[in-house]
């Protein structure tokens, strides 16, 4: 069935960043991610230079294996530019970037990734992560070292072992080709979402019939709700039959750095290069947040970060052993401290129609009691007043010791005898 495409995309530098390091691209027949690494150093020219280039091949594939390969090469091709602008400018070196993004052929969705950004699909109300992270902590999960619970609180999950930038000429690129069908709903993040939202609202947002306009935007207000402490780049493409009618017109779109220009300024005798943009301040000054970092895969690596993680979450567990004594602790001495206060009261009541004395307090907490009899007196409750036989069957007369509530007693039973004798 021939199909078409509903999108929109959006970007945020979010509550922390200073800059955008994110760059985004919703096309015709194109979309993508690039979530920029490198800091004030670069991340945000390294997503935009590649946005830029890649952007050039949105046009329509007839052959998935050309579009497959047109992809893969020009994502290449976008790497030695990186490369490039970092031998001619040296301040640059180290930055990169992630990319995720899919370009429609038919019916059929041809993907290409490298790094931690993501690709989601939406069918019948199930929500599928397409990409795989090529991070170390993602690799450790995969071998079944750790397990995805701790994956998400590791402090190492930023940690990429793939990403474009001047480290290599031809890096490794993911490529999977994946039916689509009207109904279908493609999500397109950088880490910014997947790294910070929970799981349950982000499905429960991208399986809602709200429009993808408003699934984008709610997406990254969510975001925002949590914190955003990165840039946040979100795209919703929502597939239907080429047959319906919409007022949707697809029209080439940047989000983020991507659309902003690249340029070379000189500055005290050096070329610099820099994006474009009046309404952005340089994001130089630290704010507590981590960048992420890219290092070349080793199995030395990775079982460094094991004995790290292991060690985390031994000390984890000790931790959480230990709050769970000092909790019980607290627990059994406050329980010990309202027992002890319980017992400094006494109040008089009825015992099988005498009057009695009781230690403590007449309330009960399911089958726990905070009483006992003390004393039974031979003066049955039936011989009083109305007035004092009324409180001393609800218990109602209280005491803060056994010598008061003796003394309660005797008064009690000398005005209901003398109210009796009395002509």
């Amino acid at each position: 069935m021939a199909i078409k495409t509903i999108s929109h995309a959006i970007s945020d530098v979010g509550r922390v960043r200073a800059s955008n390091q994110d760059s985004g691209y919703a096309g015709v027949n194109l979309f993508f991610v690039a979530d920029g690494m490198g800091g004030h150093a670069g991340g945000d020219i390294a997503s935009a230079l590649v946005a830029q280039r890649v952007a050039q091949i949105d046009e329509q594939f007839t052959d998935v294996e050309a579009a497959k390969k047109a992809m893969v090469d020009t994502i290449w091709n976008a790497n030695g530019v990186l490369a490039s602008a970092v031998e001619e400018h040296s301040e640059l070196a180290g930055m990169g970037t992630t990319f995720s993004g899919l370009t429609v052929v038919g019916d059929q969705m041809v993907i290409a990734h490298i790094g931690d950004s993501r690709v989601y699909l939406v069918r019948d109300g199930h929500v599928t992560q397409i990409t795989s992270d090529h991070t170390f902590v993602q690799r450790l999960v995969d071998t079944g070292r750790i397990t995805p619970e701790e994956a998400l609180v590791h402090p190492r999950r930023s940690v990429l072992m793939r990403v474009l930038g001047d480290q290599e000429a031809r890096p490794e690129i993911d490529t999977l080709v994946v039916g689509t069908q009207p109904g279908d709903r493609w999500m397109l993040c950088s880490d910014g979402l997947c790294g910070y939202v929970p799981d349950d609202i982000t499905n429960r947002i991208l399986t809602s019939r709200v429009e993808a306009s408003e699934a984008a935007e709610l997406l990254v207000g969510e975001t925002l709700e949590h914190g955003a402490p990165d840039n946040v780049t979100v795209i919703v493409l929502d597939v239907v039959s080429a047959a319906t009618q919409t007022d949707f017109v697809a029209t080439p779109r940047f989000v983020g750095s991507g659309a902003n220009e690249v340029v070379i300024e000189e500055r005290k005798g050096r070329k610099i290069l820099r994006i474009f943009n009046t309404k952005i301040l340089d994001d130089i000054i630290g704010r507590g947040f981590q960048d992420a970092e890219f290092l070349p895969g080793t199995e030395e690596y990775l079982e460094q970060i094991l004995l790290e993680t292991r060690s985390r979450i031994r000390w984890r567990r000790i931790r959480q052993l230990a709050t769970i004594v000092v909790l019980l602790g607290l627990g059994i001495a406050l329980l010990g401290a309202a027992y002890s206060y319980t017992q400094t009261r006494y109040y008089v009541t009825e015992k099988d129609g005498y009057i009695a004395i009781y230690q403590g307090i007449r309330e009960e907490l399911g089958p726990f009691k905070f009483n006992h009899l003390i004393e039974k007196t031979d003066y049955r409750v039936a011989d009083l007043t109305d007035y004092w036989s009324s409180l001393v069957s609800a218990g109602s007369v209280t005491a803060d010791s056994l010598a008061n509530a003796e003394a309660t007693v005797k008064l009690i039973i000398e005005q209901s005898t003398t109210s009796q004798v009395t002509p």
